[in-house]
C-alpha cells in the first residue's frame, strides 16, 4: 500500500497532543512519543514553534475542538502525571532508527534493542506501566498481520521505521496512530520492509474478528 493517508481522529488526536506538549502536560511516555515525532517532522515542529510563541496565559487557556469520537481517550492520556515542557530546540534529527527522545526515553538505540519473540514474525520489548500508560516498542515482519482486536481504552503508535495499514488509514515514519475503543482494526505491515513502532496503551486490547483469520494471524504466514 503506497498511499500515505492517516485517519481523521489520528490527525486530530496528534494535533491536541502537541498542543499539550506544548504546554509540558503529557505523562512522560506520550511526551517522549512526541518528541520523537517532532524530530522526525519538520511540519509538525513547525506547530508546536507557533504554539510555543503564544504568551503563557493564552496557552494556559487553550481549548482544542470538542473531540467527539475518542474525548475517553485523551480523559485517560491526559490524567496521567505531566512531563518535562517542551524543549524544541533539543529535538535535532538522529540518523538513528530510534529518535534521541525514544533513546533517552529507553535507553536503547536500534542496535541495542533487546527484542523477544512473542509471535512468528512479531518481536517485542514491553517497558512496562510508567505514569498510568502501558508502553512497548514491537517488530513486525513485512506482509505479517496483527490480529483482529478492538481497545478497552485507548492507544498510540508512532510509526518508527517501515509502515503498516489498518481499516483508519496508511501509517508511515514519523505517523502517529490512534486508536480507542470505537476502532476494530486489523493492522498489516507493509510489503517492503519490516514495520517498527512505539506503542502507548491504557488498557489491554481485546481479540475480536472470526476464529479461522485469528488462527491465521497468530501463526503469520
Amino acid at each position: 500500500m503506497n498511499n500515505n493517508t492517516i485517519s481523521a481522529k489520528s490527525a486530530e488526536t496528534r494535533d491536541i497532543l502537541l498542543a499539550h506538549y506544548s504546554a509540558g502536560a503529557l505523562p512522560r511516555p506520550v511526551h517522549a512519543m512526541i518528541g520523537a515525532h517532532l524530530e522526525m517532522r519538520p511540519d509538525s515542529r513547525a506547530i508546536v514553534a507557533g504554539m510555543e510563541a503564544v504568551a503563557g496565559d493564552a496557552l494556559a487557556s487553550f481549548e482544542p475542538a470538542a473531540l467527539t469520537n475518542h474525548k475517553n481517550m485523551l480523559d485517560r492520556v491526559l490524567q496521567s502525571a505531566p512531563g518535562e515542557g517542551a524543549r524544541l530546540d533539543s529535538l535535532r534529527a538522529c540518523g538513528d532508527v530510534m529518535p534521541r527522545a525514544l533513546q533517552d526515553f529507553t535507553g536503547f538505540r536500534a542496535d541495542t534493542i533487546p527484542w523477544r519473540s512473542k509471535l512468528p514474525g512479531f518481536k517485542e520489548v514491553a517497558l512496562g506501566e510508567i505514569d498510568g500508560c502501558d508502553a512497548r516498542l514491537f517488530w513486525i515482519r513485512p506482509g505479517r498481520a496483527i490480529p483482529e482486536h478492538t481497545h478497552s481504552g485507548s492507544e498510540l503508535t508512532l510509526v518508527l521505521d517501515g509502515g503498516f495499514f489498518d481499516e483508519e488509514g496508511h501509517y508511515v515514519r514519523g505517523d502517529i496512530a490512534a486508536a480507542d475503543e470505537t476502532v476494530d482494526h486489523r493492522p498489516v505491515a507493509d510489503d517492503d520492509a519490516p514495520c517498527i513502532c512505539f506503542a502507548i496503551t491504557t488498557a489491554p486490547l481485546r481479540l475480536t474478528g472470526s476464529f479461522r483469520q485469528l488462527f491465521s494471524d497468530v501463526f503469520g504466514r
